[in-house]
């Protein structure tokens, strides 16, 4: 069972996903600028799906000093980067493009058969990230996963565990094709600063605190990061 958050989010409504891509990307810049000048380079870990599309529009055409940004994703669907459903293709797409071409780019997707055996190897490459990436955008599902955090998924309890140590995880979704590799709770966590982009009805109602008071002796996922979190969540959502 959780016990209620010490505080709650910071809620940030717009009137369309453009309005609310463009306040995160601004933010984002900032953030990332901030740890430039601080010691010469910034991480950022950004949500995968189709969803961040706009978010991504608008960080390619942001001035900053890409090539002293690492990049990576939260999760990533264990197919070839080449398929309609690799998250990756959809980055290259839309995010590393005009400015941001020049960015440090991590794949999490490997040559591996399966996401459970490249973990250790991604777990070097991410290290920097998995230590406290300076900021990371998720995104979240209508049935309340994040970062292909699935509920009923094998695993989960150990992934959503706050005190495991931070880390890249292997997940087999129940309800979603594809196996995935992706951030645990903690590496979440670490993070300086702790975004979340939705839209729509559905998924104002799942974060509502009413819905999470509901659903508090059977959590989802989100209400664990809400619950957990180590830096205040920022969200931006609109209809």
């Amino acid at each position: 069972m959780l016990t209620p958050a010490p505080n709650e989010p910071e809620l940030l409504v717009f009137e369309n996903p453009l309005q609310a891509a463009q306040a995160l990307a601004h933010d984002l810049v900032r953030q990332l600028a901030t740890a430039l000048d601080r010691r010469g380079s910034a991480t950022l870990a950004v949500s995968g799906g189709r969803s961040p599309g706009l978010l991504f529009d608008e960080l390619s055409r942001s001035r900053l000093d890409w090539p002293g940004v690492m990049l990576t994703l939260v999760d990533e669907r264990w197919v070839d980067p080449a398929s309609g459903d690799s998250n990756e293709r959809f980055l290259r797409e839309r995010l590393l493009t005009r400015h941001a071409a020049g960015a440090n780019f991590v794949p999490l997707k490997t040559r591996a058969d399966h996401p459970a055996e490249a973990v250790a190897d991604r777990n070097r490459a991410l290290q920097p990230m998995l230590a406290g990436a300076d900021a990371v955008v998720l995104g979240m599902g209508e049935d309340g996963h994040i970062a292909s955090l699935f509920p009923r998924a094998p695993g989960l309890a150990a992934a959503l565990d706050p005190s495991a140590p931070a880390s890249l995880v292997a997940i087999e979704p129940p309800t979603a094709p594809h196996a995935r590799l992706g951030m645990n709770l903690a590496a979440l966590l670490g993070a300086g600063h702790l975004t979340l982009l939705a839209s729509g009805p559905a998924k104002a109602a799942l974060l509502s605190r009413e819905a999470r008071d509901a659903r508090r002796d059977a959590p989802l996922p989100i209400d664990h990061l809400l619950q957990h979190r180590r830096q205040p969540l920022r969200m931006y959502w609109s209809p």
